[in-house]
């Protein structure tokens, strides 16, 4: 992932001036890694080994999302509508 795409996702999650490392901004990189490899993977069918690591990442995403739901609904559903994960 590029620096820039980073630091863009970072700005536009963070809930403070500071914000790095919230649930919000967690999801958002992992969504934005998860998306690189899916395109990845479907170029290189037989790498196993990202498909493990994407699985993972999958799976990381997944638990804050519920951390999320579980502590801050409102923030769970604008982190879900701007990055397009529920219908």
């Amino acid at each position: 992932m590029e620096a820039s795409v980073k630091r863009k996702q970072i700005e536009s999650f963070r809930i403070h001036d500071r914000d790095t490392g919230s649930a919000d901004v967690q999801v958002a990189i992992l969504t934005q890694r998860i998306n690189e490899l899916t395109e990845h993977l479907q170029k290189n069918k037989k790498d196993h080994s990202s498909r493990r690591g994407l699985i993972m990442m999958v799976g990381k995403r997944r638990r804050l999302l519920d951390y999320l739901h579980r502590t801050d609904v409102n923030r769970y559903l604008t982190v879900t509508k701007k990055l397009k994960l529920r219908k």
